[in-house]
């Protein structure tokens, strides 16, 4: 039985997760919790998990944890409240479900005390991927992506020779704005953006899906973790989202993974693996598929794709300085205090204000990651962060 410490558990994909850890209780049981300051929820998952441990970031939620958790169920708070239950010593496999570069630190920690990981948190690779991958290997750990298109990517390559492999395809949905042109963008609302044709994300990769920087988030993730030049990895819209990524490989021969669009079949794949565990709920009715299209990507509207291969092919940490400015933005922009297209058009100004420097350890990447989101919020002219 594997032993899960959850980070982001009262998340999107914390709570499938969860959902995942219902349906085969024989297989996994929860070891640790971890979210920002979800009481009622955390409680509630405490009280039918029964974790050893749990905690919230805000200290003071933590406090009012305490007495909801039933006994014998540790309590943590503070900003390390995550690297806490990343590192217990009862989890074997560390699910980061955490948004945002707060993932990376636990993540690394979990991966020198020798746990597995199974990643959902992007930043992780995209900010820190030249510390992480070596890493992993270092550790001899395993690290099993959660995303669908790179649990698609892994499926269609397991068993196959890397040097034969041409290119890695991932496909994307096109979000609520497919089709429409930079005049139409104009007065987006957050409440337009958030309606995703055929996913169900939290809000943040929500609006990353609609600018396609979730898309770009993913190509720099595949270069990582496939050990792949950018300039080998490709996205297509393809809007019915029932193909989740392809490999096309050097005779010619593509292979695409199909499924449901249901975040708990890849979190299923991650944690089962090597084993795939049966399921009769989530299954791909091929009869109601009418018809499966593609197109390219549309990088001129949609700036931010563009800005990621950018970040990709300088290298260093200027893919940790745009995602730290997308965050903070889109932060903004779900607070009604920045506009849409002040998304990609605020990131591209940070990324050449702060430029690239190498990566050396993860402090540099955390100071690259500090240094844009202030420039970012003078930018927006946000008041300072505490």
């Amino acid at each position: 039985m594997k032993q899960l410490s959850i980070i982001g558990s009262a998340g999107s994909i914390g709570t499938q997760t969860l959902d995942v850890v219902r349906q085969f209780p024989d297989k996994f049981k929860v070891a640790g919790l971890a979210s920002f300051n979800e009481v009622e929820l955390v409680a509630r998952q405490a009280a039918e998990f029964k974790p050893k441990a749990v905690a919230l970031a805000d200290k003071a939620a933590a406090e009012k944890l305490r007495s909801l958790v039933p006994p014998g169920v540790e309590v943590y708070g503070g900003p390390d409240a995550a690297s806490r239950i990343a590192t217990l010593p009862e989890a074997d496999t560390v699910v980061t479900a955490v948004v945002g570069a707060v993932g990376i630190g636990p993540t690394l920690e979990a991966v020198a005390m020798g746990k597995n990981i199974a990643l959902a948190n992007k930043e992780t690779l995209v900010a820190a991927g030249e510390l992480v991958m070596p890493a992993v290997r270092k550790a001899g750990v395993t690290l099993m992506p959660i995303d669908s298109e790179h649990s698609a990517l892994f499926q269609c390559l397991n068993g196959e020779k890397r040097a034969e492999v041409r290119r890695l395809v991932l496909t994307c949905s096109g979000g609520p704005f497919r089709g429409r042109r930079l005049d139409d963008l104009i007065n987006i609302s957050a409440e337009q953006a958030l309606g995703h044709p055929t996913w169900n994300m939290g809000a943040k990769i929500t609006i990353d899906s609609s600018t396609l920087m979730n898309k770009g988030l993913e190509v720099i993730e595949a270069m990582w973790l496939y050990d792949m030049p950018v300039d080998r990895v490709d996205v297509v819209v393809h809007p019915q989202s029932i193909i989740h990524s392809m490999v096309e490989f050097v005779d010619g021969n593509i292979m695409a993974q199909l499924g449901c669009h249901d975040m708990r079949l890849p979190i299923q794949y991650a944690l089962g693996y090597p084993e795939r565990l049966e399921n009769e709920r989530l299954r791909l009715d091929f009869e109601k598929v009418a018809k499966l299209t593609f197109e390219r990507p549309d990088k001129e509207t949609f700036r931010c794709l563009q800005l990621a291969y950018d970040a990709a092919h300088a290298g260093g940490t200027l893919p940790a300085v745009m995602n730290a400015s997308n965050e903070v933005v889109v932060g903004a922009f779900l607070q009604g205090k920045a506009g849409y297209l002040e998304i990609p058009k605020t990131v591209e100004k940070v990324m050449r204000m702060c430029g690239s420097t190498p990566a050396r350890d993860l402090e540099t990447v955390l100071g690259a990651d500090r240094e844009a989101r202030a420039k970012t919020r003078e930018l927006l002219r946000l008041p300072v962060a505490a």
